[in-house]
């Protein structure tokens, strides 16, 4: 009987420290399990600081590429093609030789010319000596006052025709000068019309003229800006620093910097867009006439202004907001105004300098009071949650 008592007493300690056993331990797992629970749940990020700055106010356009100058080439006088010292495409300097025509017909008019003058001269010389004798004669009153009005009158004739006859003379070296054709600009050449050979005739308009050269260094971008930037506009070109346009070519093509020279006379009332231009010097000839190319130019800038990476910036139905990070790495929602945007950064405000905003991760699971681990400046080893796991 006393060994049953005993048995039983046996047996009820055993189960008591079993329930006390069990009750500790899933104590201590619940805790630990809450430990990594609320590891799981910081969500990994990167941020970035926002920094005060003199943000740029920046535009940018389409602009089209324009040369200054394009001159079609065209002979001055009828005559024959002798010689041909340009080639389709070729660069030409200002006062390079492009062709040669055949100048016979106004070489022989020259010496005819010449030939009239020293007959002409020789007249006006008679005249001279004419006139003299009557003064002469006059003086000793061996001649009539109609005697020396008639030599005088014939003497201002010859000479007379001996200056028509030079003055012709100085119109066939120009036509002369005519059969040598040089480049007026420097430039490009287009394709040659005329080859030797050919008979040209002077100002043929319809024909196209024997070549067009078209300037390319420099050349001008000329784009248009909205109304409401017309006061940038004016504003940077008053200043005595012309603002800086660059200029990129489609699919990632030639690149080129100039000077905002030129603001059009007035608003395009169809459009509401006004005309500026930019000189480019294209020292490289990337550029082309005709060409479109992206524009960009720094019209004035926003001085002391906050600025953060433009990736930052969520959308919500009260308008824009960045996910700022307070202490303790949590997160707070805070809705900001744009004022501008450059390239890859925002100007704001609404954000102080030096504050920390979430610039990647998953936004989906951020909300107010989430908790984060900054990838940025937290070691990789810390245990997140990223796309449903433990990273």
């Amino acid at each position: 009987m006393m060994q049953r008592r005993n048995l039983r007493i046996f047996l009820i300690a055993v189960a008591s420290l079993t329930v006390i056993g069990l009750v500790y331990w899933g104590s201590h797992n619940s805790k630990s399990n809450g430990a990594h629970s609320s590891a799981d749940r910081k969500i990994a990020v990167t941020t970035a600081e926002a920094v005060e700055v003199d943000f740029p106010i920046r535009r940018q356009a389409i602009g089209l590429v324009e040369s200054p100058a394009s001159v079609t080439v065209m002979s001055r006088i009828d005559s024959q093609l002798l010689e041909q010292h340009v080639r389709d495409g070729q660069l030409v300097k200002e006062g390079d030789l492009l062709f040669v025509l055949d100048d016979k017909e106004i070489r022989a008019a020259i010496a005819k010319d010449e030939a009239t003058i020293a007959k002409d001269e020789a007249l006006h010389d008679q005249s001279t000596a004419d006139l003299n004798r009557a003064q002469e004669l006059l003086s000793r009153n061996a001649a009539s006052r109609q005697q020396v009005d008639q030599a005088t009158a014939n003497e201002k004739a010859a000479a007379a025709t001996v200056s028509a006859d030079k003055a012709m003379l100085s119109t066939d070296h120009l036509k002369l000068a005519y059969t040598q054709i040089y480049a007026p600009i420097a430039g490009r050449v287009g394709a040659v019309r005329v080859t030797p050979g050919n008979l040209v005739k002077a100002n043929d308009v319809s024909g196209g003229g024997l070549v067009t050269i078209t300037q390319i260094q420099p050349l001008r971008v000329a784009f248009a800006l909205p109304e409401r930037d017309l006061s940038l506009l004016r504003g940077a070109m008053a200043s005595q620093k012309l603002p800086v346009v660059r200029v990129t070519a489609p699919n990632g093509g030639a690149k080129a910097e100039g000077k905002l020279d030129f603001i059009d006379n007035m608003v395009n009332s169809n459009s509401g867009t006004i005309t500026a231009k930019a000189t480019i010097a294209n020292t490289d000839l990337a550029l082309w006439p005709g060409q479109y190319v992206q524009v960009d130019v720094e019209l004035s800038s926003m001085p002391d202004t906050i600025s953060l990476p433009t990736v930052a910036l969520q959308i919500g139905q009260e308008g824009s907001f960045v996910f700022v990070v307070g202490p303790e790495d949590k997160v707070d929602v805070r809705y900001v105004k744009v004022l501008g945007t450059d390239h890859d950064r925002t100007a704001i405000s609404g954000v102080k300098v030096g504050e920390r905003v979430v610039v990647e991760g998953r936004y989906d699971r951020l909300a107010k009071g989430s908790v984060i681990v900054d990838k940025s400046v937290t070691p990789a080893a810390a245990t997140v949650e990223s796309s449903g796991a433990v990273q």
